[in-house]
């Protein structure tokens, strides 16, 4: 199992989009090289657009390096990288996901696209987090995904973005259900999100839940549910003892913030 723990030390610490017309889905294809320059300017007071959305799907596709350098100049253009990783990062990797639905990009390629985009949030950590610069908040968290999970953007991003708000922060990516189950039992958490992004664990999480929660450490744990799957078929996520997330990362970091307020009392970030 991959696991991970981030302690915060110090201060500096919308539908799928989908061209209708065909010379513009010919120009927004995988095959075309990404615009870098032209066509990829916005007011930093407005979210990324589609031809934004699209040009950075594309770069993440061609390199790594494009990908940086698209990322960069949005940056110094005055958007922050919260706005960038919601409004940017997260709806093209929806969009890389449509064109594997449709069999416009192979998967291998898909994966490797995804990697450059966590591979980004990987080196903006430090000027991410200094945006926030909240305090630590003396919370930790337990952010993991389901059993063999294959791509973890979502989950890096909301890490991120509990990090930035001041809790500590453990995301793991457990190999099987046992290595699950070892997992959301190893440490005293005041939260646990789950990020489920297929149907495939769905039974086995389901089954594992109720004890999990009942033997668990801290008596007042707040377990949530999100990811792909809480959109898709949020009915199938209704667990006993948690709750859905079909929010962004901000939104969900706001949501399990309060909740810990309401429980422990107020909290200093």
């Amino acid at each position: 199992m991959a696991q991970f723990k981030f302690e915060k030390t110090g201060r500096p610490y919308s539908p799928l989009w989908e061209p209708q017309d065909e010379a513009l889905k010919a120009r927004l294809s995988p095959e075309s090289s990404p615009r870098l320059v032209g066509g990829t300017t916005f007011d930093p007071d407005a979210h990324p657009g589609a031809l934004q959305i699209a040009a950075l799907a594309k770069a993440s596709l061609k390199s790594l390096e494009h990908a940086r350098n698209l990322v960069t100049s949005w940056h110094r253009q005055g958007q922050s990288l919260a706005e960038i990783y919601l409004n940017g990062f997260a709806p093209a990797a929806r969009l890389l996901g449509t064109q594997w639905s449709a069999d416009q990009v192979d998967f291998v390629h898909i994966t490797i696209a995804v990697s450059h985009l966590q591979a980004l949030m990987h080196e903006f950590s430090a000027s991410f987090l200094a945006e926030g610069a909240a305090e630590p908040n003396g919370l930790c968290v337990l952010v993991m995904t389901e059993p063999g999970a294959q791509h973890t953007l979502g989950s890096f991003m909301l890490s991120e973005f509990l990090r930035r708000e001041g809790w500590c922060v453990t995301l793991a990516t457990p190999a099987d259900i046992e290595d699950f189950k070892q997992t959301f039992q190893a440490d005293w958490f005041d939260a646990v999100m789950l990020s489920i992004s297929t149907d495939r664990q769905l039974a086995a999480i389901s089954a594992a839940l109720p004890d999990l929660l009942s033997a668990c450490a801290n008596p007042n744990l707040h377990t949530y549910v999100g990811g792909a799957m809480a959109n898709l078929t949020p009915d199938a996520l209704t667990w006993p003892g948690t709750r859905l997330l079909t929010g962004d990362a901000l939104s969900a970091v706001s949501i399990v913030t309060q909740d810990a307020a309401a429980t422990i009392g107020p909290i200093s970030a």
